[in-house]
């Protein structure tokens, strides 16, 4: 049976001193309420202080889960178990079986630890000794306690998470600029507004974002005036892609795939919204190997040999030297090549003269199947909406035994199968009526493409060139003619037949890598 630390010293008179690990955790933001693992340090502190115990070292899992639902590793407990089972303290330390573990699985992971090496437990003011029977079941019954708690948090949490989202609340960490406003009372989440200076910032990546700006520039101007991401990170082109992603700036909740209108006001415009979704969408599309190619046109352009291999990037056409010093662009597979400086001006003289004619802005007025795959995506789509509608009405219908008609668990899994396919289809939506990145509107149909075409960056070339023209490379005639013969060069731009929306490729070739120093 657990033993009072009182009386531990007699208890166990071999085993002084006893050499004390401490371990502190929680998975709650310190916002909200809880025990914060600074109090349950201090609190095994005291004990330690109180019993004459010697602290060897403080373990702390900060907003951490112990459920087996987590999808974050303790580092510091599994350092702690290794240590336990090194043998180094003689008794650990925290404040309620919780802190340890909410799953069987961990506990019995902690319980072997401590057996083997014959180190004491102590929660909830009692210690354990976990190479007796008696014991070993006291601490199993408060494990089974722990995880049966943490189910009935979980529910809570799922139940509260979807009333929130059918009102349009916002949930989880607030969004880089937006500030939360919480119930000075009760500490309850009231709702979010536009935070100050954040928003401003905000608002300053979308205009440069549809400006054409590279989104490596945006992030590191952002890391020079000491911001920091909402977790505390530094900026990346990755982190500045998902805030001009988040449709929380435009009043709009998601839950699950399905859009609620937020309670909070957006404090983006939808136009400019749209256009940098567009924009976003369009350059997802690039098969870009590395955010710093130095050539226009390394990897744009097919390899005429390769078109349709299993893996996509032997197709593709990268700038390189020869051991010569001759600059061409190469196939992945070396199967065939071209000088570099004739490729180069003979597929920038036509792109230009395409853009530059009335049927380049009528080539992009419709879509080509007329629309259809949008309608089919839109009734589709709509239906699904209705089922889940549906279904959280049942959840919210209670029944003659006083239970919902449908379970929150199965309302989940139903969230849970249907979401995916869901976000599948408004992508389709939002591709077949995808509108002209703003890149391309001053280029369509405008005799002076010229001008503008020689004005733009590298990234905002390498777009263009990605939503007009398909290029394919074929062989010469005969080994070594180095002049462009008809057919060996063939450009399929937007409409016509041949044209394919470029892809990024599966994997970066090492080989010939275009990327500076």
């Amino acid at each position: 049976m657990p033993v009072d630390p009182e009386y531990l010293h007699l208890v166990y008179p071999d085993r002084n001193p006893f050499r004390a690990f401490l371990y502190g955790r929680n998975s709650v933001d310190p916002k909200k309420k809880g025990r914060s693992v600074r109090d349950q340090i201090t609190s095994g502190r005291d004990m330690c202080d109180k019993y004459g115990w010697p602290i060897l070292e403080e373990f702390k899992d900060t907003g951490l889960s112990a459920s087996r639902y987590a999808r974050k590793k303790r580092a510091d407990f599994d350092d702690m178990l290794e240590r336990i089972r090194a043998g180094e303290p003689r008794i650990v330390v925290a404040f309620e079986a919780s802190r340890y573990y909410r799953d069987l699985e961990v506990y019995v992971r902690l319980r072997s630890a401590c057996e083997e090496a014959g180190v004491l437990l102590c929660y909830n003011g009692m210690v354990y000794d976990l190479t007796k029977p008696a014991d070993r079941k006291a601490t199993a019954m408060d494990a089974v306690s722990a995880e049966d708690e943490l189910e009935g948090i979980r529910t809570r949490n799922l139940n509260t998470a979807q009333k929130q989202a059918d009102r349009g609340g916002p949930h989880g960490p607030a969004p880089y600029g937006f500030r939360r406003t919480y119930d000075p009372e009760t500490g309850d989440l009231i709702d979010q507004t536009p935070h100050k200076t954040e928003s401003k910032r905000v608002r300053q990546l979308f205009e440069d974002r549809v400006a054409g700006k590279a989104k490596r520039a945006m992030a590191a101007e952002l890391n020079a005036a000491g911001e920091r991401t909402r977790l505390g990170k530094v900026w990346t082109p990755r982190s500045v892609s998902m805030v001009l992603q988040n449709k929380a700036y435009i009043g709009i909740r998601l839950h699950r795939g399905t859009e609620h209108k937020a309670t909070w006001d957006g404090f983006i415009d939808p136009k400019l919204f749209a256009d940098v979704q567009a924009l976003e969408d369009a350059e997802r599309k690039l098969p870009t190997v590395s955010s710093a190619v130095r050539h226009t046109w390394s990897g744009l352009g097919i390899c005429g040999i390769h078109e349709g291999a299993a893996q996509p990037d032997m197709a593709a056409l990268r700038r390189t030297s020869t051991s010569r010093g001759r600059e061409v662009y190469r196939c992945n597979s070396l199967d065939l090549s071209v000088d570099a400086t004739k490729f180069e001006a003979y597929v920038e003289e036509a792109l230009v003269a395409w853009l530059s004619a009335p049927e380049a802005a009528e080539a992009f007025q419709k879509p080509a199947d007329g629309g259809q795959a949008a309608a089919d995506a839109r009734v589709r789509l709509a239906a699904m909406q209705e089922q889940l509608r549906s279904a959280r009405k049942l959840a919210r219908t209670f029944g003659e035994n006083n239970r919902p008609l449908m379970s929150s668990e199965s309302l989940s899994e139903l969230e849970i199968e249907l979401g995916p396919e869901m976000e599948t289809l408004r992508e389709a939506i939002k591709k077949a009526e995808a509108k002209v990145p703003n890149v391309l509107k001053d280029l369509l149909g405008n005799p002076d493409a010229e001008e503008v075409w020689q004005s733009l960056t590298l990234s905002q070339k390498r777009l263009v060139i990605s939503q007009v023209v398909t290029i394919r490379l074929f062989p010469a005639r005969a080994p070594g003619v180095k002049k462009i013969e008809p057919g060996r060069i063939t450009l399929s731009f937007y409409g016509q037949p041949g044209y394919v929306i470029a892809q990024r490729n599966a994997r970066r070739s090492t080989r010939f890598a275009d990327i500076g120093d």
